[in-house]
């Protein structure tokens, strides 16, 4: 990068971030848990999530170009946590994915159809995956373990701390949304979305993103509760198809329903037709 002329003559290099690894959040403020062990870090005794930096650092790798050794360090951390999860998440088995919002409370029926679904998601022998943090993800995983099944959540660090939920046999703390996207998606067979906001919104479409360009298998898209996603569907059937802008296969991958059964069986009967799926024993950990 280049020097800048002044006034009177003089030159000013650019200034350097102070941070060793720039704006983003310090190592000493991070923390990840697999299976509840923390590594180094300002960690809650509880979750070994990370603190609020105290010297008010931010997320900055999307500000447009570092130095070439910030710019090596990062590089660095995304692979690692990329392996990191990886390994953690290896021996899950088949999982579903669920979305849907964090804010919902245990009396709104949207958590108690969450709950169903993912007793439905444990009864057919599927690991039940979420972001791990509260409402739906809380209620699919809660499901699931009273049904005796498998959970596991991908949580995400953020400056204001999302604790997982209490009802996860496994969770891996990411840095790094896009590492937790693809998480979420690589070791599915399929997903469901509950009632939710932007977040949630956001992760169906990418859904329908990566299998429309082939980027992803064609796996099941379910989308619980009937009265939240038909004006959704109208809208797409009435505006994005009528102008051309999606075709009528990108509407019928949708399934929408209001019953956890038939979501569940949906999935697995996709999963063991399409994928070829079939039960056996789990297999053990060998790294």
């Amino acid at each position: 990068m280049g020097s800048t002329n002044r006034a009177d003559g003089s030159t000013a290099e650019p200034a350097q971030s102070s941070s060793p690894i720039g704006p983003e959040l310090s190592e000493q403020a991070y923390a990840t848990t697999i299976s509840g062990v923390k590594t180094d870090g300002q960690a809650t005794p509880q979750t070994g999530l990370l603190s609020q930096p105290a010297n008010g650092e931010k997320h900055g790798f999307l500000e447009g170009p570092q130095n070439r050794g910030w710019e090596l360090r990062h590089m660095a951390r995304v692979f690692s946590e990329y392996i990191r999860a990886v390994r953690a998440l290896h021996f899950l088995g088949p999982c579903v994915t669920v979305f849907g919002s964090a804010r919902l409370e245990e009396e709104d029926p949207n958590y108690q159809l969450a709950r169903a679904t993912g007793s439905a998601l444990a009864d057919t022998g599927f690991t039940v995956m979420t972001g791990a943090g509260p409402g739906i993800m809380e209620a699919a995983n809660r499901g699931a373990k009273e049904a005796g099944g498998a959970t596991v959540g991908c949580n995400i660090a953020l400056p204001l701390e999302q604790d997982p939920n209490s009802y996860l046999d496994r969770v891996f703390t990411f840095r790094y949304f896009f590492i937790r996207k693809v998480m979420l998606a690589k070791y599915s067979y399929g997903f469901i979305a509950f009632p939710g906001g932007l977040g949630t919104l956001d992760e169906v479409f990418e859904a329908q993103t990566l299998i429309q360009t082939g980027k992803a298998r064609d796996l099941p898209l379910v989308l619980m509760g009937t009265w939240f996603w038909e004006p959704l569907i109208d809208f797409m059937r009435n505006t994005l198809l009528e102008s051309g802008t999606v075709d009528q296969i990108d509407i019928d991958r949708l399934l929408i329903t209001d019953s956890p059964e038939e979501a569940a069986h949906h999935i697995r009967t996709v999963a063991m037709e399409r994928f070829g799926l079939r039960y056996k024993t789990r297999p053990r950990r060998r790294w």
